[in-house]
């Protein structure tokens, strides 16, 4: 896959290798470059003005996304972490996204429920605690706009979501959001096998 799609460039070649050497244990949360090339193109293709992230981490996934903005365009990006989003601070610089980009630090709930009970996002991006990801649909559904897009990551969760052995809280959690997500019927949505499986939904 990633040999037959856009490949990083320099900017998000060095935010990847930064990441693994500043946070070895943690740097598994970041998304593949197959994926990044995947959501700007969504984002692109949406023609996504205004974008959500919630769960940051070091940044790239936010680049990937920003970049697929309009022009004028801005993403709110969600973390609890000062350390890792110094990180993507400066690499949002970096790719003249400083502008784009606005960093909220804190409980992403706590942001979400603070806004406007309204549709004004065009994408969202949910890549944080598992067990609140059904929440966090909750509060994401009604802020996205008619035909936007709400996206989650790690929706297979290395395939342990079909193994009946797997029963830890963030496993459940995604079982959970994976079975919510599809019975909701204000949405149209598929699971795709890129990256650690990505749930796309489209709201009616």
């Amino acid at each position: 896959m990633t040999a037959h799609s856009t490949p990083a460039d320099e900017i998000l070649c060095d935010l990847a290798a930064e990441t693994e050497k500043l946070f070895p244990d943690d740097s598994f949360m970041q998304i593949g470059s197959e994926q990044g090339s995947f959501m700007t193109l969504l984002a692109q293709v949406a023609g996504a003005k205004r974008a959500v992230e919630i769960g940051s981490f070091t940044g790239y996934s936010a680049i990937c996304t920003a970049r697929g903005l309009q022009p004028g365009g801005s993403l709110l990006a969600c973390d609890i972490s000062e350390e890792w989003t110094s990180v993507a601070q400066r690499y949002w610089k970096r790719a003249g996204l400083d502008d784009t980009i606005t960093l909220k630090l804190g409980p992403a709930l706590d942001t979400l429920r603070a806004l406007p009970a309204e549709p004004q996002f065009d994408l969202a991006f949910v890549d944080a605690e598992k067990e609140d990801y059904v929440d966090y649909w909750e509060e994401l559904v009604p802020r996205v706009r008619s035909g936007g897009l709400i996206l989650a990551d790690n929706t297979l969760h290395h395939g342990q979501v079909v193994d009946p052995e797997e029963n830890a809280t963030n496993v459940q959690g995604i079982r959970a959001y994976n079975a919510r997500v599809r019975d909701d019927d204000r949405v149209q949505q598929v699971l795709i096998p890129i990256g650690d499986g990505l749930n796309m939904a489209r709201k009616k």
